[in-house]
């Protein structure tokens, strides 16, 4: 019995936006739970807590967006991983950096910081270094 590769076809500009949202909303789950789990049952001081969760969501999000969203599991999973990693590390900068930033300067709880901040960097710097960059 002969084996299919995945199509190498790249999923639209649409499509792949519309899967990558889907794929966010579930890593963002993953990644709030992991930061309220760590936070308010592990006593965890917030700033780490949502580094944990950010890179728990992370690692969702890498597996849907390769097999769903981007549909990019023909390519080696190995260099991805590694782009992914890049993009990742800059996302949890970017987002732990906000979420600290906003919370410590206007006085706000760390979950509405993180709310604000996870919606403006996945919808303008995750999504674009994911399409471009790492499933390219």
């Amino acid at each position: 019995m002969e084996r299919t590769k995945t199509s190498t076809r790249t999923v639209s500009f649409f499509t792949s936006w519309v899967r990558a949202q889907g794929a966010a909303i579930a890593a963002t789950s993953v990644d709030f739970l992991v930061t309220v789990l760590l936070t308010e049952v592990a006593g965890v001081y917030y700033v780490w807590s949502n580094a944990g969760g950010a890179f728990c969501g992370a690692l969702t999000s890498f597996l849907l967006c390769r097999h769903w969203a981007f549909k990019r599991s023909d390519k080696r999973w190995t260099w991805q991983a590694v782009r992914y990693a890049l993009a990742s590390g800059l996302s949890i900068y970017l987002n732990t950096l906000g979420v600290w930033l906003i919370t410590e300067a206007y006085h706000m709880p760390y979950l509405w910081s993180k709310v604000i901040v996870a919606s403006a960097i996945g919808l303008t710097v995750n999504f674009l270094t994911f399409r471009y960059f790492v499933f390219r």
